[in-house]
């Protein structure tokens, strides 16, 4: 099965091993698509634990999950990609089935080896 980021390649040679905890993901575009992916598979935990500490008051891995689980994600979309910044198309259905975008540029950060997701600007 290919990963639920889009990249064509299968899930457990892309974004499961982030997931798993096997290894991190080498760059913000990476760590981007991991974390589309967990939202498409509701893993508040991995979305809490990739956020930046300083971003992390007043949401749980919980609000996460339940967040995630509310929203029928369809398909990512990579618009440009710079060393830790990713813009990005995110496409779901609203509540009437309706495809909606979710367009953001969002700003991460590479500490002691992890990248991280700060916040985003969007569109």
């Amino acid at each position: 099965m290919n990963c639920y980021c889009g990249s064509a390649v299968e899930y457990s040679n892309c974004c499961q091993p982030y997931h798993l905890k096997i290894s991190n993901a080498p760059t913000a575009e990476a760590l981007m698509r991991s974390r589309y992916s967990a939202f498409v598979l509701a893993d508040g935990e991995y979305l809490y634990e990739t956020t930046h500490f300083s971003k992390r008051k007043g949401t749980s891995k919980e609000s996460y999950t339940k967040s995630a689980k509310n929203i029928k994600w369809v398909k990512l979309e990579i618009v440009a990609s710079e060393f830790d910044k990713v813009e990005f198309k995110a496409f779901y259905l609203n509540h009437k089935f309706q495809t909606e975008v979710l367009h953001e540029k969002s700003n991460f950060k590479l500490e002691h080896g992890k990248w991280y997701y700060v916040d985003g600007e969007f569109y």
